[in-house]
């Protein structure tokens, strides 16, 4: 499983102390990191239970244990950012 040490130890700011639900945060060449109250499902509803209240999600499509993060990026040479490439989408 991958190292969230880092992530977890985010400190609260003016500005996510306000935030309530789950916070996604997307890290360089890595995991989104999950935090707060939150319900992982599979495509058909069923309930995955995470284990803890913080958890790192698989964006290399390459970890063992979909959907959760296994370190598997470092070793493929994943890359991807932490912001948007363009512009949000538009409401429908």
């Amino acid at each position: 499983m991958t190292d969230t040490s880092a992530a977890a130890s985010v400190p609260v700011s003016p500005e996510n102390a306000g935030e309530r639900g789950a916070v996604v945060v997307p890290y360089q060449d890595g995991p989104l990191i999950v935090r707060g109250e939150f319900t992982l499902r599979t495509p058909d509803g069923q309930i995955i239970e995470p284990g803890r209240g913080t958890v790192a999600l698989c964006r290399c499509g390459r970890s063992a244990i979909k959907p959760f993060c296994d370190g598997t990026h470092k070793a493929v040479g994943f890359r991807a950012g932490t912001g948007r490439a363009e512009p949000a989408p538009r409401n429908r």
